[in-house]
Order: structure tokens, then sequence, then C-alpha cells
């Protein structure tokens, strides 16, 4: 039986895409490391082009092992297709093919799929493995246009996934021991736009399947948070940490991203949601052209002025064929290192801050490292626990623990 190992990169879309293609072998033996694989099926991201240099160098790696390379993801077009085209991998396919994998590792000669970037998928994902949590698509694509963002040209417009689909997908999950469910998608907060039963409603009807005990969610627009979401954030089964994708705080700024967020309303919104207890996090690019000193401390106060506990921050870098490819970087790259990093120690020193003003802990027990078990509490906070029981994947509430860094610490 022939070995096949999947490499995958990029955000937790790509993680159940690749569940996808795993869920869809039938007559091959799935591995964990490349070594002991006879093909190696590369599920890739492009949201930067450092992104792509990333797919590229490991296509390089895995060609020195003499394996046969099969190459989806959203870097086809880009990397995929240069890769095929120098013959350094078998056969390439879009998104849309995955379910295909079966009849797709077993073609003959070597092949180049387009991506039908209509597609939605019909398989249902059973399990995830060595996870104790399950990561649940429920949309796909964008129509966003952010000056700096490709991913709507590989992922598509925007479209759900039918309810029933879903809530299939979660019982199956459920039935398979998983506890805890994070919903995820492009742009996560479209979901249901087409026929009006909006994310909130579908929260609601995965809350009372038997056996969900935290619902989380990935990263949220603003502009896209309504009145019903914010109904239901007094629930019991809801995580109380948010991801509100912000990219900066300067106005001039979000105009030049080509983002529908301005600062005041977001202001309003992370100080309403906040008040209810909620943990929040947020992504900023830092080093955008036509962002000065002016520009970057205006940033800096407005950012001291959020109720912000978590933080993906990052270095502009251009993505070929995005409106704002055709910029002048202004920023350099020293600059925009110091830029990142005093932002970073601005949200760590508020993380802390909320840690300190303790409450119990709802934590699900993911990994045991050495002498300690780790895991997630309900603020999506790590905690490090030391214990003589078996903790792994088992929810406990915490009232006693201490306060480090970066971390919180329980002795059991």
């Amino acid at each position: 039986m022939m070995k096949v190992f999947f490499k995958t990169f990029g955000c937790r879309t790509n993680i159940f895409d690749t569940q996808v293609m795993i869920e869809n072998l039938q007559s091959f033996l799935l591995v964990n490391n490349e070594a002991e694989a006879d093909i190696i099926v590369i599920n890739s991201c492009t949201v930067t082009n450092g992104a792509d240099k990333d797919v590229k160098d490991y296509i390089s790696k895995i060609q020195k092992l003499n394996k046969k390379i099969f190459f989806t993801g959203c870097a086809l077009n880009s990397v995929g297709k240069i890769a095929f085209d120098n013959e350094k991998i078998f056969g390439a396919f879009g998104h849309s093919s995955k379910e295909n994998i079966e009849s797709l590792l077993k073609k003959p000669k070597r092949f180049f799929i387009e991506n039908d970037l209509s597609h939605k998928d019909s398989t249902i994902v059973g399990d995830f493995a060595n996870k104790i949590r399950g990561f649940i698509k429920v949309q796909e694509g964008c129509n966003f246009k952010c000056s700096y963002c490709i991913i709507p040209q590989v992922r598509g417009k925007s479209r759900s996934y039918d309810r029933d689909k879903i809530l299939s997908q979660v019982q199956k999950l459920v039935d398979n021991g998983v506890s805890e469910i994070v919903l995820s998608g492009t742009n996560l907060g479209s979901y249901g736009k087409e026929d009006k039963y909006t994310l909130a409603q579908l929260i609601i009807d995965i809350s009372k399947i038997s056996g969900i005990k935290r619902i989380r969610l990935g990263s949220l627009e603003p502009s896209q948070i309504k009145d019903d979401f914010l109904e239901i954030l007094d629930s019991k089964f809801l995580e109380r940490h948010l991801h509100i994708a912000l990219q900066h705080t300067n106005d001039i700024m979000l105009k030049a991203m080509n983002r529908i967020n301005r600062f005041d309303k977001d202001l309003k919104l992370f100080e309403s949601i906040a008040d209810k207890g909620f943990a929040l996090g947020s992504d900023f690019i830092v080093g955008f052209p036509g962002e000065s000193e002016e520009i970057f401390d205006d940033m800096i106060k407005k950012i001291e002025m959020l109720p912000l506990t978590h933080i993906h921050a990052f270095i502009y870098s251009p993505r070929n064929n995005t409106m704002a490819a055709k910029l002048k970087i202004d920023v350099s790259k020293g600059m925009a290192k110091e830029r990142l990093h005093k932002i970073k120690d601005i949200i760590s020193s508020k993380n802390k801050a909320f840690r300190e003003n303790k409450m119990p802990l709802d934590v699900l027990v993911e990994s045991k490292k050495g002498d300690f078990y780790y895991g997630l509490d309900q603020f999506y906070n790590r905690i490090r626990i030391k214990s003589d029981k078996s903790l792994y994947s088992k929810w406990i509430v915490i009232d006693d623990y201490k306060i480090e860094q970066d971390i919180n610490y329980a002795e059991i």
C-alpha cells in the first residue's frame, strides 16, 4: 500500500481542507512524516510572498528525498504552476478537486487541474488526527477588496455551506469525541448572507447538539458584527474571546488598505464587547506604505485605548497582483521591526493585566510536554499545569493559579 504524507501550510481553512482529502483516501496509508511516505501532498498558502517562498523551499527539500509530489492549495497558480512547468511536481490541482484525491494520486501521467472558484465541498469530516477540538469550515471566499490581499483571487467570492451539512459535520465530530468546535472560513462574518441565515443563528443551532462544550470562532470583520451576534455573547457555550481583524487604527491607513472599518466605530464595538468580560484579539499590519512616524504614533495612541488582549501583528510585505503592490515601500525593514515589537509589547502587557483580574478558568487540556500539561482557557490564554493525574483531553476548572509573563501556571 502506497504511503501518503500531507504537508499543510497556512490557515485553519487549509487544515480543514487537508482533512477533507484525508477523509477521501481509501487505498493509501496515511503517515506522519515525510521519510516514511512514497507520496507527498502539499496544501499551500499564498497569503504573502513569504508564504510562497516557504512553499518553494519545502518543494526543494522534498525533491532531495526522491518522493512523488502533488500540489494543491491557494498557491496553485503561482508556485504550483511554476513548479509544474519545471517538472518539480508530478501533479497539481485546485481546492475544488481535493475530494477526488483518491483518483488523482493514481493518475499515470502528469496533470495540472485549474481551480473552480464556485465549488463547495460535500465531504463530512469524521476526525482530526491527534486533535481534541474540531475545525469546521462553514464558508468559502471573500467579497472584500483589501488592497494588500490576494485571497479573494484564489478562494473566489463568498459562499456559505448549508446549515444541515454543517450540523451533520458537528454531530459526526462529537460522535468521535470532539467537544470543542472552531468555526472557520475565508471571511467567516459573511456566513449566511445568501439566505439571511446568520452566523449567530448557526452558533445557536450548533450549541443545541449534545456534547458541545465550547464554540470558538475564527477571525471576524468588525463591519460584519451585527446586533443578533452581540445578543448571543452572554451564552455559556461561546468562548470568552473574539478575534476581530482591524489591521490598523489610523483612518488614513485603513483607507489606503481599502478597508471598510474606521477607528471610532471599532473602539465603540471593542468597548461594548469587553464590557461583557471578553478577551479581544486583532490583526495589525505595520509598515504599510504611507505609515509615517506621525501616523504610527497615532496608531499607538489608539491601540492603547483599545481593550485588546491578543494580537496577530505582522510587517507589511507586497503581495504580487494586489493593488497595494504598486505602492512605494517607505518604511525600512528595521523601522518596521521596531514598530512591530512595540505593538506586541503593549498587547503583552494588556494581556497580563487582563489575566491578573483573576477568575475561574475553564480549560481544555490538549497536550503534554515533559512533566507539564498545556491547555487553553475560555479567554484563549494558555496555561501550563503540573499534575500527577492524567489530564490529557479533559475539561477542568482551575481556581488557583499563578500569573506568569506569557502564560498562566497551576499545580493540581
